[in-house]
């Protein structure tokens, strides 16, 4: 038998934790002294203790664990909410793996601050542009609101233009706009088309005419989540050289490899002199 403190230790756990589980019921001591009332507990107790950690750290709360542990949930039930548990934790896995790149990003541009060359920077006569497109609404310009939805855009693009029998005749463009609601953003995942697009019923594909226009372009080569130090050093550029920003700065799909660390982009930001 192990005193509290004791079995705690063995347990990873703190006797006040212990004793909170003893007061709900979760996990009595095998045995408590009536004159002192001292717990003590079992070695074979650490099995129902670990399984408490370990539902509790799924995100289970303690009525949830007693009743998975007690046999009060049917098995089909638990497998529901270990599979809802998991989905949960990948979603959130997900979500800090693109704050981190967000962190990352911020982080090179930092560090680039006065050292990336704006050499590579062209000006150049934009020529209007055919585009089948798909829309979606992003709720910010940031690369983690972006990238959520451009992407299933492109996905289910380029299979309606297969099945409308149009081929593209250039490179994919993505361009956005600020949308009707504070800080919301149209996002317009397209592609170059020559010949007019047979019929696509309700899919929500719209083809539009792109007009010309003057921009400052600058090549980013990566994956788009990291591309703020390439953005940066276009506005510092656009912004030493007398110019302004007229507008959102059209991506132009260069090269578009399986391995998005190999993108090659053509960022094309309108510009007007200041």
């Amino acid at each position: 038998m192990f005193t509290i403190g004791d079995f705690a230790r063995h347990g990873r756990v703190s006797a006040r934790m212990l004793r909170h589980y003893d007061a709900i019921g979760l996990l009595h001591p095998d045995r408590t002294d009536p004159a002192t009332g001292y717990r003590f507990y079992g070695a074979a107790q650490l099995a129902r203790l670990n399984r408490i950690i370990a539902l509790k750290d799924l995100g289970f709360t303690l009525q949830q664990v007693q009743a998975i542990l007690d046999e009060q949930v049917e098995p089909e039930e638990l497998r529901g909410m270990l599979r809802l548990r998991r989905a949960e934790l990948e979603a959130a896995m997900r979500a800090a793996a693109a704050r981190l790149a967000q962190v990352e990003a911020r982080l090179r541009s930092i560090e680039s601050e006065g050292h990336m060359s704006t050499n590579d920077v062209v000006v150049k006569k934009v020529a209007a542009v055919r585009v089948a497109e798909l829309t979606g609404t992003a709720a910010g310009y940031g690369p983690e609101h972006i990238t959520p939805v451009i992407g299933p855009l492109y996905e289910r693009l380029f299979p309606l233009l297969e099945a409308a029998g149009t081929v593209p005749s250039g490179p994919g463009i993505a361009y956005y706009e600020d949308a009707s609601e504070g800080g919301a953003v149209v996002v317009h995942a397209g592609v170059t088309v020559s010949a007019p697009v047979g019929p696509v019923g309700d899919t929500g594909i719209t083809v539009v005419e792109l007009p010309a226009f003057e921009a400052a372009t600058i090549v980013h080569r990566g994956a788009m989540d990291g591309v703020l130090p390439t953005s940066q050093t276009l506005a510092r550029w656009i912004d030493a050289h007398g110019y302004r920003s007229a507008g959102y700065a059209r991506e132009i799909n260069l090269e578009c490899p399986e391995d998005r660390d190999q993108w090659v982009t053509e960022l094309q930001e309108p510009i007007a002199r200041a």
